[in-house]
């Protein structure tokens, strides 16, 4: 993992989330009762106004800021198994966790900007700071040591290190997941953790079979 790589991730994240939330503003104010980020429609300008970012909880809030910091970390991790897994199944695994993730910590980028939040910096790269010990509260979350280790693990060891980090670090997401769909008002936001559900809880039994637990 290079700083640069991942500089430029991140760059190219905030600058999509910026997007984002110009395109949420827009709407907003077009008042055509639909939410870019929502399947919320209306039938009133009146209804809209009040079906727009300003409808969400602490417990919304709350799921997006963590679940970006979740997402980082597990899209550090898959990004290592480009150049040190040895088995196809963890590469396609690993690209399909980055692709879906990507995306997700956009999406939860563009909601935190609309609600007038601030998007978490990511500090996993930056001299003296280590953005997973900084968010180790989290369910799953790996520690500094733990990426370290992972990041010098290659071959056959990488692959059963990886598969066994990402089970315990999708169990964390599900968690979490839960919580919000429990807690959460924002529509968009409890779909979203339905979907983490779903596709975290087909990947963990997939990671299971790898390692012959199941």
């Amino acid at each position: 993992m290079t700083a640069q790589r991942k500089l430029i991730r991140r760059t190219a994240l905030a600058a999509t989330a910026g997007v984002a939330a110009l395109v949420l503003a827009a709407c907003g104010n077009g008042g055509n009762g639909h939410d870019m980020g929502s399947m919320e429609s209306s039938s009133t300008p009146s209804a809209t106004a009040t079906s727009k970012a300003g409808d969400h909880n602490d417990a919304d809030v709350t799921f997006a800021k963590d679940m970006i910091q979740h997402h980082r970390q597990a899209v550090d991790m898959a990004e290592l198994a480009d150049d040190r897994a040895s088995s196809k199944e963890i590469k396609d695994l690993a690209t399909k966790i980055k692709g879906a993730q990507d995306p997700e910590i956009k999406t939860m980028s563009g909601w935190l900007t609309s609600w007038g939040e601030e998007v978490p910096e990511d500090m996993s790269d930056m001299d003296g700071h280590d953005g997973h010990d900084m968010s180790s509260g989290m369910p799953g979350m790996m520690s500094s040591e733990d990426m370290e280790k992972l990041e010098k693990a290659s071959g056959a060891e990488f692959d059963k290190m990886f598969a066994e980090m990402m089970i315990k670090h999708h169990e964390g997401a599900v968690e979490m997941a839960k919580t919000e769909k429990s807690k959460g008002k924002y529509g968009p936001a409890t779909e979203l953790a339905d979907e983490v559900i779903k596709a975290q809880t087909a990947e963990i039994d997939q990671m299971n079979k790898i390692l012959g637990k199941s």
